[in-house]
């Protein structure tokens, strides 16, 4: 790491002594920076609003450092620098006014304006033109009563005509003259005086006496001048402590040419660069890579209850009220007009709000996802394949045939390209979604339990969709579900699939030979082994589960009191409660798709919902409806990619 230390600014002897005799006389006289003595603000009544004093008491330190301005800017626009005319400071509560008093300081390109207006009006004889100052103000109030409860921010005051409450120039605040020509030509008279004198014997120096009015001898020598000029420069200069005690020692005592000085603290500063330049920096605190968009995310999270992004989960970040602070931080409309007042923005960021609100919706979907899923809403999840695509292209070819025993081949023979068939089976994309209104009455009603039920809802909806379309695959036209490529329904006798036994022992055994006994996939010339894989979930509807149970797992018929208690733990093995199968006698069996895939769930963007932004703070929605639209987006194909592995019990 290399380390370099900012050169300083080079000074000859006249520059040098300027800065000293400037510094020296303005302390000497207490020279004021100068500008006006105001009144910001009074108690009263101003534009319909009444301010009480002690309101405007607490907001003291709110003025300190605020901006002046010529006239108020137009609503809707920026302020801009050619208007900026004043800062103000040491804001002081003035009883005899029941007002904040300021010290203005004219400042800015339009600070001629406010200083020329300022001694106009103050010596103006009665009447004045009706000039003061006004504030532009963000506060909370008592809107039945128009009382202004607590001054929350003031972006500025303004030089405006006709102030609404009680603004005005007071006094000038006059500045102390310079005059530092007498003081300059007699420290540069003393200081040319030892420098012509640096080479002659110490008896040959005469003492330079210059004499200047109304100041009385002695005056400084060129050592003192020297060593006032030598402690300022080692303050500067930012050396170690035993370097810059190396060269006091050097210099004191004596006159010498700044220049010489100078030279002297470069080549300090280039020794510690050069030793320190291959250095490694201990013991200093990690940066922080976090940032303002990051804060106000992770600020929003806690707001609506997502969870946070890892790398802010132990960050401390502040906590938003609602969401109209959250509307009103980050647009400025103070009034819910449905625009955006840079005027009145308190944050600069390029987030958005329905940006940041649809970050958490899209987390907190996530996360309901996965608890709807352990209290059991996703039953179908060890039954189906879930598949990614990469466009909404026809699916097709998704199961690929099994080939088969190898073929031998002989020495020297040529080997055969074997035989393998795909599934001839197409799953069709279908988009599902809407809109969610982010309306300015939920933001001015600062809704936040509705905003919380939107990604509970959401994920409740998509998965029940998703259930709808899986449980069709048994239910759909009469219990034989959709039509295969062979123009035949999933459950057909040809298909060897279909049964029509109430649910028993037997009947299960039943259901899983049929399974084992198919045929694999296969080319159409080639007869493949049998699948050989036993059935390993049974669905069925609510009025079959303890039936099913007991089929499957013995132990419920001689622990029957003790099922209810393990039916709310959820703990429900390979038996699947379908709860779309109305029919409360019939039930299906399905293989292990690990190892005989049979339905494919094709996602294009994820088996969760997203949420997207349909709009902004100035879109026509936000104009017309006044509702910002955070659009819901779901695309699914749900198809029977091989009708082997499954199989149905339609009971008459």
């Amino acid at each position: 790491m290399n380390i370099k230390i900012a050169e300083p600014p080079k000074l000859d002897p006249a520059d040098g002594y300027r800065r000293v005799c400037r510094l020296q006389t303005t302390l000497s006289r207490g020279g004021h920076p100068g500008g006006f003595e105001i009144l910001a603000i009074t108690a009263g009544e101003g534009n319909g609003w009444h301010f009480p004093p002690q309101v405007l008491r607490e907001s003291l330190a709110l003025w300190e450092g605020v901006e002046t301005f010529i006239d108020h800017t137009a609503e809707y626009r920026l302020r801009s620098v050619r208007d900026l005319a004043g800062i103000c400071s040491s804001p002081r509560w003035d009883d005899s006014a029941r007002g904040i008093r300021l010290t203005l300081n004219a400042t800015g390109p339009s600070a001629d304006v406010l200083a020329r207006m300022g001694r106009e009006w103050l010596d103006s004889p009665e009447p004045r033109p009706r000039l003061g100052f006004s504030a532009d103000l963000l506060f909370t109030a008592q809107s039945d009563e128009q009382t202004v409860l607590k001054i929350l921010k003031v972006f500025s005051l303004d030089l405006v005509y006709q102030p609404a409450r009680g603004g005005a120039f007071l006094e000038e605040v006059q500045k102390a003259p310079m005059q530092t020509d007498p003081i300059y030509e007699f420290f540069m008279q003393a200081f040319q005086g030892g420098m012509m004198t640096a080479n002659q014997p110490q008896s040959d120096i005469q003492p330079v006496q210059p004499v200047l009015p109304g100041i009385d001898p002695p005056q400084p020598t060129p050592e003192e001048l020297s060593a006032a000029l030598l402690e300022a420069r080692l303050g500067q200069a930012g050396l170690p402590a035993r370097l810059a005690g190396t060269l006091r020692s050097r210099f004191a005592g004596r006159a010498f040419p700044p220049a010489e000085l100078e030279t002297a603290i470069s080549e300090a500063r280039s020794l510690v660069a050069e030793l320190q330049g291959g250095r490694t920096i201990t013991g200093t605190p990690p940066l922080s890579t976090v940032t303002a968009e990051e804060r106000l995310q992770a600020a929003v999270d806690d707001l609506l209850g997502a969870p946070r992004e890892p790398n802010m989960t132990n960050a401390h970040v502040e906590r938003l009220s609602g969401i109209r602070e959250l509307y009103t931080m980050l647009t400025g409309d103070l009034n819910l007009t449905g625009g955006c007042n840079p005027r009145h923005m308190q944050l600069e960021t390029t987030a958005t709000m329905p940006g940041l609100v649809k970050n958490a919706l899209n987390k907190m979907i996530i996360q309901h996802w996965q608890e709807l899923g352990r209290a059991g809403y996703r039953w179908w999840e060890p039954v189906v394949t879930v598949e990614h695509f990469n466009s909404l292209q026809q699916i097709s070819g998704v199961l690929v045939g099994e080939i088969g025993a190898l073929p031998g081949v002989n020495e020297g023979a040529e080997y055969q390209e074997l035989s393998i068939g795909d599934s001839t089976e197409t799953g069709a994309w279908q988009k599902y979604g809407g809109y969610l209104p982010l309306t300015l009455e939920l933001i001015d009603r600062d809704d936040i339990f509705r905003l919380k039920q939107y990604p509970r809802k959401l994920a409740s909806a998509a998965l029940r969709t998703l259930s709808g379309l899986i449980a069709a695959i048994f239910t759909a036209n009469d219990g034989a579900g959709p039509v295969l490529s062979d123009g035949k329904p999933l459950f057909h006798v040809d298909h060897a699939n279909l049964g029509g036994a109430d649910l028993s022992g037997n009947a299960w055994e039943a259901a899983s030979a049929a399974i084992y006994d198919q045929e694999m996939l296969a080319a159409d010339n080639f007869s493949g082994p049998s699948l050989a894989v036993d059935a390993r979930y049974l669905l069925v509807p609510r009025a079959l589960r303890l039936t099913a149970m007991r089929i499957l797992y013995p132990s419920f018929e001689r622990e029957a009191n003790f099922f209810s208690e393990n039916l709310q733990r959820g703990e429900m093995g390979d038996v699947i409660t379908v709860p779309e199968f109305s029919d409360a006698n019939d039930w299906a069996a399905v293989a292990d798709p690990r190892l005989a895939p049979g339905i494919i769930v094709g996602e294009r963007f994820g088996l969760q919902p997203e949420v997207f932004i349909a709009g902004s703070e100035t879109s026509p929605a936000m104009f017309s409806n006044d509702e910002v639209r955070l659009k819901v987006r779901h695309f699914l194909s749900v198809f029977v990619a091989d009708y082997r592995p499954l199989y149905k019990s339609n009971v008459d």
